[in-house]
């Protein structure tokens, strides 16, 4: 099993968007590391953080689950999505997107900061916390993703 970080603006899909709908695509996704980190990395059964990023503050709001592994992202050929990826289509190319399946586990009972990440000395080199990291979907050590847990108050 491989742990994740993934991130979502609250204001277009946040966590309780994900407990009202039990699961969701996760869709959009324009950067080719973050890309190949689900189309090559992920796997069923694999849990990821969920970040609510430009979020006042933003942090870790709860655990997700991946429960389908990566099929293509329609969005990317959809012009009324703002995924829509009309260069990529204008020539003629294959959709080069995908995305992956989550279900939510749990909601932490309280979520746990940028800051508080930060602050605490057990989650040195957790890549949310690095300047300039943007990355919308990151590996996560096991022990990092244990103790984010624990922070976030969660039965895991």
């Amino acid at each position: 099993m491989k742990y994740w970080l993934m991130k979502s603006e609250p204001s277009v899909y946040g966590i309780d968007d994900l407990a009202r709908d039990g699961v969701t695509g996760w869709e959009g996704v324009r950067n080719y590391q973050a890309r190949n980190f689900m189309r090559d990395d992920m796997q069923l059964g694999d849990l990821a953080l969920f970040y609510h990023s430009n979020a006042n503050p933003p942090g870790v709001a709860g655990i997700m689950r991946v429960v389908r592994e990566a099929y293509p992202d329609d969005t990317a050929e959809d012009e009324k999505s703002p995924y829509f990826d009309a260069k990529w289509v204008a020539a003629g190319k294959p959709n080069r997107w995908v995305r992956v399946d989550l279900e939510l586990v749990e909601k932490f009972a309280q979520e746990v900061s940028l800051q508080a990440l930060r602050a605490d000395t057990k989650l040195a080199g957790l890549m949310v916390t690095r300047k300039g990291c943007r990355l919308s979907i990151q590996p996560v050590e096991k022990r990092h993703f244990l103790r984010i847990c624990k922070l976030g108050q969660t039965c895991l």
